[in-house]
C-alpha cells in the first residue's frame, strides 16, 4: 500500500517543485528584461559588444536616452552642428566616440568631462576651427585622435599635456602654417603622426618644430610628409629635409631682437645703466667698463656645429698637406741647386785632353751622389 501511493504524491511533488521553477524563471526573466537600458529610436544597439549604432541618420542632436553602460557610439555621417556641454554626461563606461562626417565648428571645454576611459575620438571631416585648451584633459586614456579634414589654423598650448597614452594622431588637410614644440613633447607614447595637405610656412617658426620631428623619427616615429608652401625656394620639399643651415638667419635676427630691446627701461638692465657717467670739468676723461647687458648667446643647432667642426679638421688636414707640399718642394729646389754647382764644379776640374782615369772617377763620383 505504501509503494503504491508514493508514486502519485512523489509526481504531485515534482509538479509542485516545477511550477515553483517555472515562476521563479519567468519572474527573473522579466526583471531582466526591464533592468536592460532602452535602445534609442532608429538606433541600432548590440547588447554583446554594448554598443549603440546611431549612424547616418540624420540626426541634428545626440540622442538623449543613451544607454550608460555604452562602450561604442557611432554618430557618424548625421547633421550635428552643436553639441551641449551635457551630450555625453554619465556615459563613463564609453571607450570608442565617433563623430566624423558633420557639421560640428566647435566643441564646448567639457564636453567629453565624464569620458574617462576614452581610448578612441574620431573628429574627422567637420568644420572646427578653433580647440579649448582643457578639451581633452579628463580622458588620460586616449590613444587614437583624428583632427583631419577641418578648419584647423592653431593648436592652443597644452592641449595635449593629459594623454600620455596617445598613440596615434591625424591633423591631416587642415589650416595648419606652423606648430609648437612644446604642445608635442608630452607626447612620449605617440608612434604615427599625420601633418600632410596644410599650407605649412617653411620659416623660423617652424624651426624648432624641425628638431622634434627629427627626435620623433630617430626614436622609430612614423611621420608622412611635411611639404613646405612658402617660401617658394622650399615650396614642395620636405621640411625634415631642408638643411639647417637654411634657417641661419634665424638666429641673426634674434639677436638683431635683442639687441634692438636693449634700449627699453626696465630691470635687469635700464636705460640709465647704459648711459656712460659725465666727466668732471678740468678732469681727463677715464675708461670706464662696459656696462652694456650681455646679448644672448646665438642658438647654433647641432648639424650647424658639426659642420663648423667639419670645415676645422678639414682646414687643419689641408695646412698639413700644404706644408709637406712646400717642404717637398723646397727640398727639391735645393737638391737641383746643389747639382748644377757640383756639374760645373766638375767641368772646371776636367783637364783639357780626355783622361779616362779621370772619366772612371768621375761617373764615380755622380754615381755616389746619386
Amino acid at each position: 500500500m505504501l509503494a503504491s501511493g508514493s508514486g502519485p504524491e512523489q509526481r504531485t511533488r515534482l509538479v509542485l517543485q516545477w511550477r515553483q521553477i517555472s515562476w521563479i524563471t519567468c519572474w527573473i526573466t522579466l526583471y531582466a528584461v526591464e533592468a536592460l537600458p532602452p535602445c534609442p529610436f532608429s538606433c541600432k544597439c548590440d547588447s554583446r559588444s554594448l554598443e549603440v549604432d546611431c549612424s547616418g541618420l540624420g540626426l541634428t542632436t545626440v540622442p538623449p536616452d543613451l544607454p550608460a553602460a555604452t562602450r561604442t557610439l557611432l554618430l557618424l555621417n548625421n547633421k550635428l552642428s552643436a553639441l551641449p556641454s551635457w551630450a555625453f554626461a554619465n556615459l563613463s563606461s564609453l571607450q570608442r566616440l565617433d563623430l566624423s562626417n558633420n557639421f560640428l565648428d566647435q566643441l564646448p571645454s567639457s564636453i567629453f568631462g565624464d569620458l574617462t576611459n576614452l581610448t578612441e575620438l574620431q573628429l574627422r571631416n567637420n568644420s572646427i576651427r578653433t580647440l579649448d585648451r582643457d578639451l581633452l584633459q579628463h580622458s588620460p586614456l586616449l590613444r587614437h585622435l583624428d583632427l583631419s579634414i577641418n578648419g584647423l589654423a592653431q593648436l592652443p598650448p597644452g592641449l595635449f599635456d593629459g594623454l600620455p597614452a596617445l598613440r596615434s594622431l591625424s591633423l591631416r588637410s587642415n589650416r595648419l602654417q606652423n606648430l609648437d614644440r612644446l604642445t608635442f613633447e608630452p607626447l612620449v607614447s605617440l608612434q604615427l603622426l599625420q601633418v600632410g595637405d596644410n599650407p605649412w610656412e617653411c620659416d623660423c617658426n617652424l624651426r624648432e618644430f624641425k628638431h622634434w620631428m627629427e627626435w620623433f623619427s630617430y626614436r622609430g616615429g612614423r611621420l608622412d610628409q611635411l611639404a613646405c608652401t612658402l617660401p617658394k625656394e622650399l615650396r614642395g620639399k620636405d621640411m625634415r629635409m631642408v638643411p639647417m643651415e637654411m634657417f641661419n638667419y634665424c638666429s641673426q635676427l634674434e639677436d638683431q631682437n635683442s639687441s634692438a630691446g636693449l634700449d627699453v627701461p626696465g630691470p635687469p638692465c635700464t636705460k640709465a645703466s647704459l648711459e656712460p657717467a659725465k666727466p668732471k670739468p678740468g678732469a681727463e676723461p677715464e675708461p670706464e667698463p662696459s656696462t652694456a647687458c650681455p646679448q644672448k648667446q646665438r642658438y647654433r643647432p647641432v648639424s650647424v656645429r658639426r659642420a663648423i667642426g667639419t670645415v676645422i679638421i678639414a682646414g687643419v688636414v689641408c695646412g698639413i698637406v700644404c706644408i709637406m707640399m712646400v717642404v717637398a718642394a723646397a727640398y727639391g729646389c735645393i737638391y737641383a741647386s746643389l747639382m748644377a754647382k757640383y756639374h760645373r764644379e766638375l767641368k772646371k776640374r776636367q783637364p783639357l785632353m780626355g783622361d779616362p782615369e779621370g772619366e772612371h772617377e768621375e761617373q764615380k763620383q755622380i754615381s755616389s751622389v746619386a
